[in-house]
């Protein structure tokens, strides 16, 4: 059944020998240098992806601090802002108050005027009206100015009310 030939026997071993040195000469050289850029390339890949998964892990944080920085400046500025239109009110209603204050002690005045006008007009008239009354209770024509005086003078001593 199987014979043994020891030429072909020699002859594939030394091909087998060739094909060896030359596959790993050729072959098994370049392949294992190319397994090992991929390795490298693989472990530069996972390297730069943890420094970004860092990186982006760093600007998550730094976002939340300027986020928070941002909430308390926002607080801050509607505090100033409530405090300014509180301040604000306060001076337009001081303001207000003391216009209506100016205006009635104007009215005050201006009235106390009036009353005062009408009084000096009615002693006037009840001066004319007494020294008329006069002369006609005496019957005869006195001096007007004289029973002005007189009158005048009466009324000066009457109380102011």
């Amino acid at each position: 059944m199987f014979d043994i030939n020891p030429g072909l026997m020699v002859w594939t071993v030394v091909t087998f020998v060739v094909l060896l040195l030359v596959l790993s000469k050729y072959a098994w050289k370049p392949l294992l240098k190319s397994l090992q850029e991929r390795e490298d390339n693989i472990r530069d890949a996972l390297g730069q992806a943890e420094k970004a998964r860092a990186e982006a892990s760093e600007l998550l944080k730094q976002n939340e601090v300027n986020l928070a920085r941002a909430e308390e400046e926002y607080q801050k500025i509607v505090r100033e802002g409530k405090a300014f239109a509180e301040k604000l009110k306060e001076e337009i209603v001081a303001k207000a108050n003391a216009q209506a204050q100016r205006q009635l002690q104007q009215a005050k005045e201006e009235i106390q005027r009036d009353v005062d006008a009408a009084r000096q007009q009615l002693r006037t008239e009840v001066a004319d009206l007494a020294v008329q009354a006069a002369g006609k209770i005496l019957d005869e024509s006195l001096d007007a100015q004289k029973h002005r005086k007189i009158v005048d003078n009466f009324l000066n001593q009457l109380p102011n009310s």
